[in-house]
C-alpha cells in the first residue's frame, strides 16, 4: 500500500470512529517529533476540530521550537486549529518537591512527565468532548513496549500504531511535514539531555523493525553478531514490557 493510501485509509477510520462515537474532534499533544506530528495531521485531515498542545517540562529549547513550528504549519494548512501552550514546568518541579528524594531515580521522573502530559491532556479532551489521540507506532506499542504506561500510552484511539517508524517517516514525507522534524532525531523528549531514542534503546528503529519482522517470520537464517545484539535487545524489552501491551489481568472469581 503506498503512503498516500495510508494516509486515505487512517483519515477515513478516524473519521468513521469520532463519527460513531458523536465526537466533534480530537485533542494531540506534540512534541517536535515526527510521530505527533504525522498524528497530529491526520487528524486535521479529517476536517474535524483539532487542539494541540505543547506541553514543556524543562525542555531543550530544539524540540520546544519544532512544536511550534509544526503547530504554525498545522495552522496554515487546515481550518479548525487550536493550540496551546501548557509549560507543566513549575507542576513538575512541585511534585519533586513532594515526593521523597529516595524514589527520585531518573526514569521514574521521566514517566512523571509522560503522566503529568497525560493528564493536561485529559483535561483539555474531557472539556471540549474530543477523544485523545496517541502518537506510539508499531515498534513502540508492540515490539519495545518504549512508552510509559498511563502516561503517552493513555489515549482514547492509536491513528498509527499499526505503522512502523519507518512507515511514519514516509507518511511524513507525503504530507510534507516541515523539514526539521522530519530531520531530528527520534526522542521521547523525557529527558533534560536530549538524549535520543536510539541512546536509550540500543538499537535504530529500523533495526528493531528487523528484528520484529525476524521473529514473527520464524527467520533462522545465520546472524551477524550486530543481528544478534539487536535481537536479543528486541526480545529483552518485548519479554520485560508485556505488561504495557497485555490487557490489564483481571482476578475472576470462581462462581462456585
Amino acid at each position: 500500500m503506498t503512503a498516500k493510501a495510508k494516509i486515505d485509509f487512517i483519515v477515513n477510520w478516524l473519521n468513521d470512529y469520532a463519527n460513531k462515537a458523536n465526537i466533534k474532534g480530537f485533542v494531540i499533544g506534540v512534541s517536535g517529533g515526527i510521530d505527533s506530528a504525522v498524528t497530529s495531521t491526520l487528524c486535521a485531515l479529517t476536517g474535524k476540530k483539532i487542539i494541540v498542545l505543547n506541553m514543556p517540562i524543562l525542555q531543550p529549547p530544539a524540540q520546544f521550537d519544532r512544536s511550534n513550528e509544526h503547530i504554525a504549519w498545522l495552522k496554515e494548512n487546515f481550518d479548525f486549529i487550536s493550540s496551546y501552550t501548557t509549560d507543566l514546568t513549575a507542576t513538575f518541579q512541585q511534585i519533586s518537591k513532594d515526593l521523597p528524594n529516595d524514589i527520585q531515580d531518573h526514569l521514574t521522573m521521566a514517566n512523571v512527565r509522560a503522566r503529568l502530559r497525560m493528564t493536561t491532556l485529559y483535561a483539555y479532551a474531557g472539556h471540549h468532548g474530543y477523544l485523545v489521540a496517541g502518537t506510539g507506532n508499531k515498534i513502540e506499542d508492540f515490539g519495545v513496549g518504549f512508552f510509559t504506561k498511563y502516561g503517552d500510552g493513555g489515549v482514547d484511539l492509536s491513528p498509527i500504531a499499526d505503522l512502523t517508524k519507518t512507515e511514519v517517516f514516509e507518511l511524513a514525507k507525503e504530507l510534507k511535514i516541515v523539514e526539521s522534524i522530519q530531520i531530528a532525531k527520534p526522542t521521547d523528549g523525557l529527558w533534560d539531555d536530549d538524549r535520543s531514542d536510539e541512546d536509550q534503546i540500543g538499537a535504530t528503529y529500523p533495526e528493531l523493525e528487523w528484528a520484529m519482522d525476524y521473529i514473527e517470520k520464524n527467520n533462522t537464517s545465520t546472524l551477524s553478531e550486530r543481528e544478534k545484539e539487536v535481537l536479543s535487545i528486541y526480545q529483552k524489552l518485548n519479554r520485560a514490557n508485556q505488561h504495557k501491551m497485555q490487557p490489564i489481568p483481571v482476578c475472576i472469581i470462581p462462581k462456585n
